[in-house]
């Protein structure tokens, strides 16, 4: 299928597509991952992945643009929502030098950054080792990608 928008709907109780994130969920907050939930996977189904990438970010290394907040993968087909500061899945690297979720906060001066939230549904489960870049995860699971959609959530910086 490739990277392609698919029938999928992901939502979240903090924060309405396109709209604001709350600073609970920032890196001026608590930095907790929101909740996400979403439905509409496709048939076929057996696992899901979770990225949460700002591309509004003045970050450009070779073969990379924005800034990762989040990787996060080994996500059975009964999962179909994810709860604030989940502990599912296996963590991926973010671009904090770290793993797991790691919050919005664009560098001062800048406007409106969009945080995409994107989930992918995949046709088998992977079992992928804990640490991946998102770069990383991404070849290993476009092969077995069904679908993806994303929810786009916004911060600026005060």
């Amino acid at each position: 299928m490739g990277f392609a928008l698919s029938d999928m709907q992901v939502t979240s109780t903090a924060f309405q597509n396109r709209g604001a994130i709350p600073a609970k969920h920032t890196g001026e907050g608590e930095d907790v991952s929101p909740a996400l939930a979403w439905s509409g996977d496709p048939d076929g189904t057996r696992a899901f992945a979770v990225i949460c990438h700002d591309p509004d970010a003045p970050l450009v290394k070779p073969g990379n643009y924005g800034f990762v907040h989040w990787v996060l993968y080994n996500l059975p087909a009964s999962t179909t929502s994810l709860d604030e500061g989940t502990g599912e899945g296996t963590a991926g690297a973010n671009d904090f030098g770290g793993t797991g979720y790691g919050g919005p906060m664009p560098p001062e001066g800048h406007d409106v950054h969009h945080y995409f939230f994107w989930v992918m549904a995949l046709d088998q489960e992977l079992n992928l080792e804990p640490g991946l870049t998102m770069w990383q995860l991404l070849e290993k699971v476009e092969p077995h990608l069904l679908g993806m959609n994303r929810l786009v959530g916004t911060y600026r910086r005060d």
